[in-house]
């Protein structure tokens, strides 16, 4: 039987700085449950973002997240909704495809009703569909989506030298 890493990933509005705490725990534990006892999906961590920035670059827990999927410390990534993953169809094209281009691959699963991501059990040829479109995508624009990319890992790069300041 496959074991997959899985890591859990929540992009909250800035409103729920106030109830930061609340915010965590209700998450933290909503992932814990959910693979509790699931012998096919360890849960690696879970990344939450409170914070009022759309573009990932800005967004500490979502960079720590793709430093891990960098790294191949990670196998799918579980999201309630889309939504939470980029704010606009550029970023999430150009997430998709950023993650779909790494050497260790990389699945994603959301829980959204009626259109759903689900690259891992892939029953509709989402990941194949994913993987065209969003090629497609970055290549109209090939020198903004590589711009895009080096932001993300320069970024991260400065995170890791331990840099306080993201963006």
């Amino acid at each position: 039987m496959h074991s997959y890493r899985v890591a859990g990933y929540a992009k909250l509005a800035k409103y729920w700085e106030r109830d930061r705490e609340k915010a965590m725990t209700f998450h933290r534990d909503y992932f814990e449950r959910k693979y509790a006892g699931n012998r096919s999906f360890f849960l690696t961590g879970v990344y939450i973002d409170i914070t009022g920035q759309k573009e990932i670059r800005k967004r500490p827990e979502m960079l720590c997240l793709l430093r891990e999927c960098m790294k191949g410390t990670i196998d799918v990534i579980d999201m309630q909704t889309k939504g939470f993953l980029a704010a606009n169809t550029r970023d999430f094209c150009y997430m998709i495809r950023y993650l779909f281009d790494l050497e260790h691959r990389i699945d994603i699963v959301t829980e959204d009703i009626g259109y759903n991501i689900n690259t891992l059990d892939n029953d509709d040829g989402q990941r194949e569909a994913l993987d065209l479109m969003t090629g497609k995508y970055c290549s109209l624009e090939r020198a903004d989506y590589c711009n895009w990319k080096k932001m993300i890992m320069d970024t991260i790069k400065q995170m890791e030298a331990g840099r306080d300041h993201v963006g």
